[in-house]
């Protein structure tokens, strides 16, 4: 698994950079980041409900924090 993914999508998202997170989305190995990175998108392209627009945006800053702490934490063992 490539970790830069996690980087990368973080920075993606707090600069608003919505083509190189849908680039990382097409290219992660990772399914569940990619699914998490339509969904956001998803909710931002067609924003139907303010709500579910902030709910994928914590739900893939949550996978995010979970996936680098998972990766840091196997290092380390």
């Amino acid at each position: 698994m490539n970790t830069y993914d996690y980087d990368n999508a973080l920075h993606y998202m707090i600069w608003g950079q919505w083509d190189d997170l849908l680039v990382l989305m097409v290219r992660t190995n990772d399914e569940f980041l990619s699914k998490k990175i339509e969904t956001f998108l998803h909710a931002c392209y067609y924003p139907s409900r303010h709500k579910d627009r902030l709910h994928s945006h914590e739900a893939l800053l949550s996978y995010i924090d979970h996936a680098q702490t998972s990766t840091i934490e196997s290092f380390s063992l």
